[in-house]
């Protein structure tokens, strides 16, 4: 692994922390308590190598883009690895249940680990688990909080064409 690189980005959310390396993004962390735990030893900060991931995040809050194309590096087990590129197909401003999302998996009997590795993505909004939401229509977790879940599901709305609906 190359050398990773940080740099902070300024949102109506508050700030983001991202971080990479050659490879690509690796991690988005909300701010709070946590994030200032997740900058490694040995981590630079380098607010030029991560451009395009503040550029094309900044555009998705003006509301201006609804599909990212920046170069992902998440680490995680092959099973967390499929969810996210699960959660990566699906629409903007669209929600998907756990249950559909486990389907779509093959593997309908594994929606709680489905909800375990949603909630291990550690690149949230580009690999957006905030599109997924319980059987019944209800918000359910995020590491950010319902609070924010909940603006983010509004802020993709308010941005897109509707209707809103399940991924196809």
């Amino acid at each position: 692994m190359t050398a990773m690189v940080y740099d902070f980005l300024a949102t109506p959310i508050g700030r983001l922390l991202l971080a990479g390396d050659a490879a690509g993004l690796r991690c988005i962390a909300f701010e709070d308590a946590r994030q200032a735990g997740c900058i490694g030893a040995g981590w630079r900060h380098d607010a030029g190598a991560l451009r395009s991931a503040r550029e094309q995040l900044a555009a998705w809050f003006a509301g201006e883009l609804t599909v990212f194309d920046i170069a992902l590096a998440p680490q995680g087990t092959p099973f967390q690895r499929a969810v996210w590129a699960q959660l990566q197909r699906l629409p903007y401003a669209g929600t998907i249940s756990y249950g559909e999302l486990a389907q779509r998996l093959g593997r309908p009997a594994a929606r709680r680990a489905v909800g375990a590795a949603n909630g291990a993505n550690p690149l949230p909004i580009v690999v957006p688990c905030h599109r997924v939401i319980g059987a019944d229509g209800q918000l359910t977790g995020f590491g950010g909080g319902l609070a924010l879940k909940r603006w983010l599901l509004q802020h993709e709305r308010r941005h897109a064409a509707p209707p809103f609906a399940l991924a196809p």
